[in-house]
């Protein structure tokens, strides 16, 4: 029988019984840890009728015959949902799902994967970076991880890997730094953050030690997502990102708790996907009215699971570790 590429059908399995059963104990450490620091496991549901407005996210659409005209999106990642939970008083959270984003398909990228999204009340980032090194160790089983992660900060990193202050330099020092041909200068245009995206993938952490965690802090204001802006500092974000050599693992913020700044950030990512060509999206009106009436003081993390199993099993390929790969990337 034939798929519908026309090639032979491949019905097997994506992953092997070996990673499978790997990945089954990776999931019980995950799910003990978090009992042991008193972390609550939610579910909360993966279709919306909102979706992600960061011009970098793109959701997949999707469709209830009950509902005809309504637009429905499958959840790039639970947090809005969950930091409702948050709002209405609940304890520190966890959730371990199934998430949905359109766009790169690749050795590390895939349309489904897993999320393991956790946020802790009342604590600071610099803890917060602690703990999720502790996660991350205790999950892959790594000696001394606390002792042996490198925390770096996003500038000094810069300087250090790529030459440049992604603070103080112009964009145009960022486009030499990348040495960028005419048609990428091009297809990229003046976005700083795009520019600093792409030092970071392509230069800044390749150069990450291959043997060790490495916990990059405090990124530009520019590059603040979700997170609150550093109060010694408003150049910066109270935000990181953990990598495991060069492939990112987790990303963690000091969550931005203010109304209007979230309301405003919703905002000018609309107004840049507008000048993109993109589709502009339905905000999560529930998600904004939780936080009118308030989300605590919290840090959140949100890990890709599938990449915790490549790096403990050596896979190069995300479809590598997933029992059944929702899209298959063919060889040959």
């Amino acid at each position: 029988m034939k798929g519908r590429s026309g090639h032979p059908a491949d019905w097997r399995p994506s992953a092997d019984l070996q990673t499978a059963q790997c990945r089954a104990r990776m999931l019980g450490i995950a799910r003990d840890f978090f009992a042991e620091h008193e972390v609550l496991e939610v579910e909360t549901p993966a279709l919306s009728m909102a979706a992600a407005s960061d011009p970098q996210i793109e959701s997949i659409a999707a469709y209830l015959q009950a509902r005809p005209g309504q637009d429905y999106f499958l959840h790039t990642s639970p947090e809005f949902a969950m930091k409702r939970l948050l709002c209405a008083g609940w304890p520190d959270i966890y959730q371990i799902c199934r998430v949905f984003r359109d766009g790169e398909i690749g050795p590390r990228h895939q349309p489904e994967f897993t999320m393991v999204e956790w946020y802790r009340r009342g604590i600071t980032m610099n803890e917060m970076m602690q703990h999720t090194v502790a996660f991350i160790a205790r999950v892959l089983d790594l000696h001394e991880g606390m002792e042996q992660a490198h925390y770096i900060s996003y500038t000094d990193a810069f300087r250090q890997h790529a030459g440049v202050d992604p603070i103080e330099d112009s964009t145009a020092a960022l486009i030499d730094a990348a040495g960028a041909d005419r048609q990428l200068r091009e297809a990229v245009g003046d976005d700083r953050s795009a520019w600093l995206d792409l030092l970071l993938s392509s230069t800044v952490a390749p150069a990450f030690d291959r043997h060790r965690l490495t916990v990059l802090h405090h990124y530009p204001a520019t590059q603040a997502a979700l997170a609150r802006l550093c109060t010694e500092d408003a150049s910066l974000a109270d935000r990181f990102e953990i990598f495991h050599g060069e492939t990112e693992l987790a990303n963690g913020y000091s969550e931005l708790n203010d109304a209007s700044e979230q309301e405003r950030r919703c905002a000018s990512d609309q107004l840049t996907r507008k000048r993109s060509g993109q589709n502009e999206r339905p905000l999560d009106l529930d998600f904004l009215a939780a936080l009118r009436f308030g989300l605590p003081a919290c840090c959140g993390v949100a890990i890709g699971f599938d990449r915790l199993v490549m790096v403990n099993t050596g896979a190069t390929e995300l479809q590598g570790v997933q029992s059944i790969t929702a899209v298959k990337i063919e060889r040959g």
